[in-house]
């Protein structure tokens, strides 16, 4: 299982929200330069990287500090937020995006979604965000009515290989991922998934690692201290790519 270490991005800072709310968002590193170096020093191979403001705008923000990390820090980053077509995708994956993900475009714009899973392959991963067991867009202020195993099943079936599972509930609360959706998440698709959410500390990283996912990422819990990344990464045994 790969582990990987979260930076979400606002007015150029690497922040923190709790369950995904606009109004709790402060500030968690000195800079996103200096976290990423932290994350390479602990032995991280991968970065998840989100754009907070491209997320509620539609737009991305963050681009050039993207590339930045991406040039500085020897790290696979996959980015998401405010990726809406398909220039922005291939400027990411130019700049040396390892993996681009797709959230809110894969509700709002499924011929877009199709179209990138078909032209990009598994340099795409579907961010699938659940409120309530129901997908939720543009920032996670705004719930679909579709059931979040519908959409992994139709994204599945358009040829992703990567799904980045997300229950907002847990976002930020250090209180443990959602197992049990997790779980029927698994049983719906036979995609890659990748667990983001509520990871507290070893534990969840061992029931993670026992449940087969691809992968998990880490956020607040690093940042504060409940989760060594050194540790957690030598207990995944990240070999996978």
């Amino acid at each position: 299982m790969i582990v990987l270490p979260a930076i979400d991005l606002k007015d150029q800072n690497c922040v923190r929200l709790i369950k995904g709310a606009f109004d709790t968002v402060h500030t968690v590193a000195q800079s996103p330069l200096t976290a990423a170096q932290e994350f390479v020093d602990a032995g991280a191979k991968w970065l998840h990287v989100v754009d907070l403001d491209g997320a509620k705008t539609g737009t991305p923000h963050h681009a050039r500090l993207i590339g930045h990390i991406v040039c500085e820090c020897a790290l696979k980053v996959e980015v998401g937020g405010g990726v809406r077509n398909m220039q922005t995708i291939q400027e990411y994956l130019q700049n040396g995006v390892q993996r681009v993900i797709l959230g809110s475009a894969a509700v709002q714009n499924p011929v877009f979604a199709k179209e990138a899973l078909h032209a990009f392959g598994e340099r795409i991963a579907i961010g699938i965000d659940a409120k309530n067991g129901l997908v939720a867009t543009s920032g996670w202020v705004e719930t679909s009515g579709i059931e979040y195993r519908d959409l992994a099943r139709q994204m599945e079936d358009w040829g992703a290989k990567t799904l980045i599972f997300t229950d907002i509930s847990k976002d930020g609360t250090l209180q443990g991922p959602n197992f049990a959706q997790l779980s029927a998440l698994q049983k719906a698709v036979s995609c890659q998934i990748i667990a983001s959410g509520g990871i507290h500390n070893l534990d969840d990283i061992a029931a993670l690692k026992q449940m087969g996912l691809y992968g998990a990422i880490c956020g607040k819990s690093i940042y504060e201290g409940t989760l060594n990344l050194k540790e957690a990464l030598m207990l995944a045994e990240e070999t996978t790519c």
